[in-house]
């Protein structure tokens, strides 16, 4: 699985369950998969195979 252009070897899981192992707040980030944007709503279902590019951009506040 490709995430942030990085190959990674994470088995079949959900959205919530790869944020939880990369340490990521779901309220922080938004999720791109193979170039759709999943909504937060589905991150518990929607199950992530080894062949997807995925994309994680992270809200930084500042001022």
């Amino acid at each position: 699985m490709l995430i942030n252009g990085k190959e990674m070897d994470f088995e079949k899981m959900s959205i919530s369950e790869m944020l939880k192992k990369l340490g990521l707040s779901e309220e922080k980030v938004v999720v791109e998969v193979n170039f759709e944007i999943v909504p937060k709503e589905k991150y518990k279902e929607h199950i992530l195979n080894k062949e997807d590019q995925v994309e994680i951009v992270s809200f930084v506040g500042g001022g």
